[in-house]
């Protein structure tokens, strides 16, 4: 996994890393990410939280894609239908 280089930012690394959460995860809009940030009292700007989402959003998602576990050919289900005495239980 390649290190993220947060320098020369004003915010510190854990609002960053929050904001940009907050917007990939629960798909908020920018102005959405801006408010619930002044909520928990750290004021940045739209054009802050943008610029955040333009430049670490691929770098924090190709570091996810890395250490992903690569697909295998085993499939696990989430039903299964037993028959037990002539009757169908599903589990």
């Amino acid at each position: 996994m390649r290190p993220i280089s947060f320098k020369r930012h004003r915010f510190p690394l854990d609002a960053i890393r929050h904001a940009i959460w907050l917007y990939f995860r629960f798909t908020l809009s920018i102005r959405d990410v801006e408010e619930l940030m002044l909520q928990r009292g750290i004021p940045v700007s739209r054009e802050a939280v943008r610029c955040w989402i333009i430049k670490f959003g691929p770098l924090i998602a190709a570091n996810l894609r890395r250490r992903r576990n690569p697909p295998t050919g085993r499939w696990h289900l989430d039903e299964m239908v037993v028959k037990i005495a002539g009757r169908r239980m599903y589990l």
